[in-house]
């Protein structure tokens, strides 16, 4: 009879804490147990950030689809921009608020924020980035939504553009289940590997983890540095000469993992010297603690309907080339129009965009 009452009362909390994250703004609510989560990667294990600790309640945001398209086209940075940090920061406020909640009824909780806190327990740590926890294996156990090839969270109702956040507590709630293989709408199309400069996801080997007994696969996703180089706003131009992301700029990107880490300084350099635009995340791991996102391509492109995915794809690829003017503002044109503007430069300002021979910067 006891037994019965515990779970008929962590039952009724379940049902109230995915009722809270929907109310605070989540569209999407799922719970993942140590059970479920059994066998998995390292930040599958809820007890390296609380110890004790047996459930997480994982929560999905959306970001606005009506501000990509003009992002995409490169008619508006900053709306989406906007958009993304408000979104990520509301997320990480209703992880803290739900972490409150529990706290308030005897149990301990502890909020897993969105994004930009790493493991620090390597040497490495710094180009790792390394989660406490993986908000993307609660979201595919629990039934939020499945994997795309890119290894992204994808749902039926936003597609990948969406932000996940996590409460992890000592509560023995309810698991909620996965969704059925058979409505991924992914379809290996690839365009998330299309729209990404830095060459992040292998376009053959793909990884399964296991989860709880159930196996989920994705793109195998290479080193972490070609998204610190590309998504950091330290480079942008893609390898075809006709786009660029919203970085301005120009600098090689490498084709091999163990070359990003030499190609850094100089970016970073060149990165602290450009002029900057107010706006994006405070983040510890990026050169002056400040970042904007110049790229997320991946994560914007995909939508389940695949001819907006293509429409989405041609937008990017028609968009042109970003340059930047003194006065920091962010301007697209033509790529013969941006390799004209960046010879125009003097040595010493064309180098914070482009690599410039040793004698030609003297």
């Amino acid at each position: 009879m006891e037994e019965q009452t515990e779970k008929s009362k962590m039952e009724k909390l379940t049902e109230e804490l995915k009722e809270m994250a929907l109310t605070l703004g989540a569209f999407k609510v799922g719970i993942a147990t140590t059970e479920t989560l059994a066998g998995g990667p390292p930040s599958t294990d809820l007890t390296y950030v609380l110890p004790g600790a047996k459930s997480a309640v994982v929560f999905a945001l959306a970001f606005d689809q009506n501000l990509i398209e003009p992002y995409f086209k490169k008619i508006d940075h900053k709306s989406l921009d906007t958009n993304k940090v408000r979104t990520t920061t509301l997320a990480n406020g209703v992880a803290l608020e739900m972490a409150g909640f529990l706290q308030q009824y005897g149990y301990k909780a502890v909020p897993q924020l969105a994004n930009f806190v790493y493991r620090q327990d390597s040497e490495n740590w710094l180009l790792d980035m390394h989660p406490p926890i993986s908000h993307r294996y609660l979201a595919v156990r629990s039934g939020i939504g499945h994997f795309g090839y890119s290894g992204n969270i994808i749902t039926k109702e936003y597609g990948s553009a969406i932000v996940l956040a996590s409460v992890v507590t000592d509560a023995e709630l309810i698991p909620t289940d996965p969704l059925p293989e058979e409505e991924n709408y992914c379809d290996e199309c690839k365009i998330c590997l299309a729209v990404c400069s830095s060459e992040y996801v292998d376009p053959l080997e793909k990884v399964t983890v296991t989860l709880g007994g159930k196996e989920f696969s994705y793109g195998k996703r290479r080193s972490n540095s070609r998204c610190f180089l590309v998504c950091g706003g330290l480079t942008g131009l893609n390898a075809s000469g006709k786009w660029s992301t919203w970085s301005p700029a120009r600098f090689e990107i490498p084709k091999k993992d163990e070359d990003f880490i030499a190609a850094l300084p100089s970016t970073i350099e060149a990165y602290l010297e450009r002029p900057k635009i107010k706006g994006g995340f405070f983040i510890c791991l990026i050169p002056g603690n400040r970042m904007e996102y110049t790229c997320s391509n991946c994560h914007f492109v995909c939508h389940p309907d695949k001819e907006v995915r293509k429409a989405r794809y041609k937008m990017l690829t028609d968009s042109g080339v970003i340059i930047q003017e003194p006065d920091g503002t962010l301007k697209a044109v033509s790529p013969e129009e941006a390799k004209k503007y960046i010879e125009s430069m003097t040595p010493e300002r064309k180098k914070l965009y482009e690599s410039v021979p040793e004698e030609q910067s003297v």
